[in-house]
């Protein structure tokens, strides 16, 4: 097992002898005589505990507990206060800015050991479940994942033999998010919430999604409801994932000069994921083959795109689409249908 790094800070070289020849031989032992020092060398390699003299000249123990504390680098590290100054107020100043322990001065070779030892071995479990508490919270989010995308599957296998639409238009909204600069966190979950896009269909009609000629208007006002069905399916949550997929689904069929459905909003009044995951999946289903047509080329549906710019799709967006189709077609070619 490797050793634990201590960081010894003190301003006087005869504390910081005593210091490691009562802890070295079981740890590794860093030393600074300076608050600024002190800084510096935690935050370049953070130590597993820092022993920190109070009275330096300069910056005091209490302004380097202080910055430590600030520093999201450096603020889990446990810090141990080691000073002549054994009012009751003065450790209460130490414990409020953070540090874990008060040694007061002569130290006793036993106390620092022991102290040293206990805070060590407190840091090493906090630290074990905060990496369980992460595997674990990684483990639920996957599964959540999952279950969005088996549901969105479920939804497309109702008019397309294989699911594969949602994986598709999946990675396209998030590749359109991405060159839109979009932050990695939000594009993160339009790819997980778009394939969500679709849930309403599980309400619509066979007989309509999968009729082989053009809907009647009673058949394509019910084919409509599947924006609102997939909202309601959805639901109100919270959770940022379900409300950015609750906007999708209601979203998605909005158009840019607001001849859209369900709500005939336009411009950027539609969220910004209805608009991405509206190129999205027109892309996808011009390229797909479906039961009341054949595949389009990639040619083809880009002229359309570009030709429903301003009226279907927002301008900008289009413009961004156009400039990843090389990345979007091999994404098409790595999941094309069987």
């Amino acid at each position: 097992m490797d050793k634990a790094t201590i960081l010894v800070v003190d301003d006087t070289p005869g504390n910081i002898d005593i210091l490691v020849g009562i802890l070295s031989s079981d740890h590794k032992i860093k030393v600074a005589i300076d608050g600024p020092k002190a800084l510096a060398l935690a935050h370049k390699n953070p130590p597993d505990i820092i022993l920190l003299d109070v009275m330096m000249p300069g910056m005091n123990g209490y302004e380097v507990c202080e910055r430590l504390k600030k520093d999201p680098l450096t603020s889990h590290i446990p810090v141990i206060f080691v000073t002549a100054l054994a009012d009751t107020a003065d450790e209460a100043q130490g414990f409020a800015l953070g540090a874990v322990d008060y040694i007061t001065k002569p130290v006793s070779a036993p106390v620092v050991q022991a102290r040293v030892k206990t805070h060590l071995a407190l840091y090493d479990q906090k630290r074990l479940l905060e990496q369980e508490v992460k595997a674990r919270t990684k483990e639920l989010e996957d599964t959540r994942f999952e279950i969005i995308r088996r549901l969105g599957r479920a939804a497309e296998y109702k008019d397309n033999e294989t699911g594969l639409h949602v994986v598709r238009m999946s990675h396209y909204a998030r590749l359109l998010a991405i060159k839109t600069g979009l932050p990695d966190k939000y594009c993160d979950l339009i790819y997980n919430a778009a394939p969500m896009h679709d849930i309403g269909k599980i309400g619509t009609p066979d007989s309509i999604l999968k009729k082989p000629a053009k809907l009647d208007k009673p058949e394509w006002k019910e084919m409509q409801r599947h924006a609102e069905i997939g909202a309601e399916i959805i639901g109100e949550h919270k959770d940022p994932l379900l409300e950015m997929a609750k906007r999708i689904a209601l979203s998605h069929h909005e158009k840019w000069d607001g001849s859209g459905y369900p709500h005939g909003i336009a411009g950027s009044d539609i969220p910004i994921e209805g608009r991405i995951v509206a190129i999205a999946d027109v892309f996808d289903a011009l390229t797909s083959v479906r039961p009341y047509k054949k595949a389009w080329t990639v040619a083809d549906t880009m002229d359309l795109i570009d030709s429903e710019s301003g009226k279907h799709f927002d301008p900008q967006l289009v413009e961004n689409f156009k400039a990843i189709i090389n990345d979007v077609t091999m994404i098409r070619d790595q999941h094309h249908e069987t």
